[in-house]
């Protein structure tokens, strides 16, 4: 990432160091999954019971992006980062040393809550583009995302067979955690956040995120396709540990993790897709995307047997995920920098609820149907998303792309970012 992507006031080194942060937190949501078995061992419970730890994390999650992300919009981002920081590298060590599930349940369920600044990062790196150049930078802080996400499980696993413990894995995200402590907060602005945000109290903040659906446009279409997307993608991942160990696959754990490894190199290369969206547009990417996940199913279809054809598959479904957050975000970061954080916490609650959905659905039509029922609910949501994306581009048939627009004006106007800003939400009310 070149200094030239951001304002010549943000400190160099900023965007690695936020997407490294990205990476580490938001692998603390993910890394208990394949650990389940060990912790019901270790307790001496059934697995569904363990179970209760990686519900509670969702739980905490959800409550987190309600709860805690909108305050980005009237706090001091870097003691916020340091409090969530702290709170979680606390919550993580309670966990390593819990006596009992009920305990560890409760860690989690902290921890994960507290875990949401990705979702405080992601704002916060678009302030500190420069015009033309918001997609790309959400490109390199979310392939962090991405990836931290992918290698997690695979991370665990791997410290909890050469540890012997699942506590093991606690720890040292306790402390990578913890190391973020030194580092990340010298990055955060510690700017007053702006007027408009800082009039609002806590309780008409977060009365104020259902309206936001019905006015803002871009966020109701970024809301549906991400939901949509991310909806087909959780029903895969949720039924692909079934497929695979079933036969005439039948391969154990320990390969079946390998394929968060095999979705690597997809995810890297949607790091490319900000600066699409930032040439083409984001409706363009988001076209893209929604080709990319629907080769994946159909590859899932008709070679679902096949390693091979199932490793391409993660690929390209996880080129089209990521390519896709990262179009709706640029999209919805685009204008009212005052309450990106706001507008942030309705979007990804909107993919979180999508993702829970395919899950549940997925779930259902693999008992009912097995590996040919995870692929029709797969390529349903998609076809949704295509539905969406088909009737936004009717009604905004220019493909313009929205950073464009703001550095245009800036260029003909360069004192006039209020020029651009007003430029953006004529762009806004007219490609809804």
């Amino acid at each position: 990432m070149t200094s030239a992507a951001t304002r010549p006031d943000v400190k160099r080194g900023t965007i690695p160091v936020f997407a490294t942060a990205t990476a580490i937190t938001v692998s603390n949501i993910y890394f208990t999954q394949p650990l389940l078995d060990e912790i019901a061992r270790g307790f001496g419970i059934s697995p569904s019971a363990a179970g209760l730890v990686a519900t509670t994390g969702q739980i905490g999650y959800a409550l987190g992006i309600i709860a805690i992300v909108p305050l980005a919009d009237t706090v001091r981002l870097r003691r916020l980062s340091i409090l969530l920081l702290a709170v979680t590298a606390t919550a993580l060590l309670a966990g390593a040393f819990a006596p009992s599930v009920a305990l560890l349940s409760m860690a989690t369920l902290i921890l994960s809550a507290s875990t949401v600044l990705p979702q405080v990062i992601m704002p916060t790196v678009v302030s500190m583009a420069t015009p033309g150049n918001a997609g790309r930078v959400l490109g390199a802080v979310g392939t962090g995302l991405t990836m931290g996400a992918l290698l997690s499980r695979t991370a665990a696993g791997l410290i909890a067979e050469a540890t012997g413990t699942w506590r093991a894995g606690f720890v040292i995200a306790a402390l990578a955690t913890g190391a973020l402590l030194l580092v990340l907060p010298r990055y955060m602005p510690d700017d007053r956040p702006t007027p408009t945000g800082a009039s609002e109290g806590y309780l008409r903040l977060l009365a104020s995120l259902p309206k936001l659906i019905a006015e803002h446009a871009p966020l109701r279409v970024s809301a549906a396709l991400g939901a949509a997307v991310f909806a087909a993608f959780s029903a895969f991942w949720s039924a692909l540990a079934f497929h695979l160990t079933a036969a005439p696959i039948s391969l154990g754990p320990a390969v079946i993790g390998l394929f968060g490894l095999f979705s690597v190199p997809g995810a890297l290369a949607a790091r490319y897709s900000g600066r699409l969206a930032d040439r083409w547009g984001t409706r363009s990417v988001n076209v893209l995307s929604l080709t990319s996940a629907l080769l994946a199913f159909a590859l899932f279809g008709f070679a679902g047997q096949s390693l091979i054809a199932l490793a391409v598959g993660c690929n390209l479904l996880g080129y089209g995920t990521t390519s896709g957050q990262i179009a709706n975000q640029a999209r919805i970061f685009a204008a009212r920098p005052a309450i990106r954080a706001r507008l942030n916490t309705v979007y990804i609650f909107a993919v979180f609820a999508g993702g829970a959905v395919g899950s549940a659905v997925a779930g259902v039509l693999f008992s009912a149907f097995g590996w040919t029922g995870v692929v029709f609910s797969g390529l349903g949501f998609l076809l949704l998303a295509a539905v969406v994306l088909v009737g936004y581009a009717l009604h905004a048939p220019r493909a313009v792309g929205r950073t464009t627009v703001a550095a245009d004006t800036l260029e003909k106007h360069p004192r006039g970012r209020a020029d651009a800003g007003a430029a953006l939400h004529s762009y806004d009310e007219a490609n809804g």
